[in-house]
């Protein structure tokens, strides 16, 4: 069994598409199958390397390996020639040398009589040598196949038009190509998105044309933004790969690719095992999905809490790197990931969270400082300096009982010398428990900060 991802490299991998190449995979590993990528790149113009690359990138990142492939199109234009040389001998295409200006003055009166455009077979019946070569599509009966998500679905061919299989320069078009890649890769189920179901019918006469047996089709609906509109950059429908950027898991994000448009009861959080063993094709709402990114998030921080902090550092490392953060000059970087774990939505607020035990600054938050830095602050700073600086066993534990010992000693709740300690520790006031937060930052760190913040103190004075 075999299933096939086929993107056009025209762009980058968005969301649908990633959404298709994940059924898609899934389909294929659920039945022990091959899944196969094909880049589907004869659009010469349009196709380019860094498409390419942005495709291969995000298949990648999201661990969708391919079994066969990639295979490109570009490299099996003789195999399309064949094809089309073969329809021609058989009487199943003919060439048409229509210009552009009569076909769209055809369309335009077609249309102001409210009718489907589509060609009229003038050339159909002409001894012609040269131009575009169209498939001699049949004029009669039916086109009826069994969608897996849609039901069955049936297309008078009297509704169909006599597609251009080869432009006059001989390159083929996509209706022929796909139908000869999935034939010749004997690909079983074709998954792909909607707005494809139109071809379907057409390509379905090419392959009994052809003599050819069909795959089973699956169309997916589209996904939509959470307000009901088409899905757009404000929505989401933006790089895969951007979304690495902004800092989510890919495991996150396939699980809730999963379930646009898939579900297994009430159930959100789903292994990559869990949606091989349970996926289903014959699953797939035949209603459109509705991108929210509130539930992305969502998803990813229930990762972030339950990955090990060993895999996340994996995936925190081009957010390390791309914001030139010196892991060697800090705390072991496993030992702050388990720190942040419980506070980061996203892996850019981890990192963001990270700089304090890595980066020094020099200077703090003005609105904080004026709330937290005063008189009375400063007795505390000048405390916690004192017995901080005579601990010999530098834990979250003393530091704990220190901060306590305070609190006892001027008669005062936690907060009143958490929040000064807090910002002198971060600079912004952005820090989890101070105790393990001032163990990771190191005692010589924590106290100069203190300092420096008993000096930031004494010059507002």
């Amino acid at each position: 069994m075999k299933s096939r991802f086929a993107p056009s490299p025209t762009g980058y991998l968005h969301l649908g598409g990633a959404r298709t190449a994940l059924f898609a995979w899934l389909w294929a590993k659920k039945q022990k199958g091959n899944f196969v990528l094909r880049i589907e790149d004869t659009d010469q113009e349009r196709s380019t390397q860094d498409s390419i690359n942005a495709i291969i990138d995000a298949m990648q990142w999201l661990s969708l390996d391919c079994d066969e492939g990639p295979y490109y199109q570009s490299e099996r234009f003789d195999r399309y020639k064949e094809v089309v040389e073969h329809l021609l001998s058989i009487d199943k295409a003919y060439y048409c040398e229509c210009s552009q200006d009569r076909l769209q003055a055809l369309r335009d009166e077609l249309i102001s009589n409210g009718e489907k455009p589509k060609y009229d077979g003038r050339c159909a019946d002409k001894k012609l040598s040269s131009g575009v070569v169209r498939f001699r599509n049949p004029r009669t009966g039916n086109v009826i196949f069994d969608d897996i998500v849609k039901g069955k679905i049936s297309i008078n061919n009297e509704e169909l038009d006599d597609l251009i299989i080869a432009r006059s320069d001989s390159t083929p078009t996509y209706n022929l190509t796909v139908v000869v890649d999935d034939h010749d890769m004997e690909i079983d189920y074709v998954i792909r998105g909607d707005d494809h179901i139109n071809n379907t019918p057409k390509q379905i006469n090419l392959y009994k044309a052809l003599d050819w047996s069909l795959p089973k089709f699956a169309h997916l609906p589209m996904i939509l933004g959470s307000d009901g509109s088409r899905l757009s950059k404000r929505h989401g429908a933006v790089s895969v790969m951007n979304y690495r950027d902004e800092g989510f898991l890919p495991e996150a994000f396939l699980n809730y690719l999963v379930r646009l448009g898939w579900s297994n009861g009430d159930q959100e959080i789903f292994s990559i095992s869990e949606m091989i063993k349970l996926f289903e094709l014959s699953g797939i709402n035949k209603a459109p999905a509705s991108f929210n990114i509130d539930k992305l998030i969502w998803l990813n921080q229930e990762y972030i809490k339950t990955s090990s902090a060993n895999d996340i550092a994996k995936y925190l490392a081009w957010h390390i790197d791309n914001q030139s953060i010196d892991t060697n000059n800090g705390p072991d970087l496993i030992k702050v990931i388990e720190s942040l774990k419980g506070r980061s939505k996203t892996l850019i607020e981890m990192v963001d969270g990270m700089k304090l035990f890595y980066h020094d600054f020099h200077d703090f938050d003005e609105q904080l400082a004026a709330k937290h830095f005063n008189s009375n602050s400063k007795i505390i700073i000048n405390l916690l300096i004192e017995k901080l600086d005579k601990l010999s066993n530098w834990s979250a534990e003393n530091i704990h009982e220190t901060v306590k010992n305070i609190c006892v000693e001027l008669d005062i709740g936690f907060g009143k010398v958490g929040q000064p300690f807090r910002l002198a520790l971060s600079g912004n006031g952005k820090a989890g428990s101070i105790d393990i937060v001032a163990e990771l930052v190191g005692k010589n760190r924590t106290i100069n900060r203190l300092r420096m913040a008993l000096d930031y103190i004494n010059l507002s004075s």
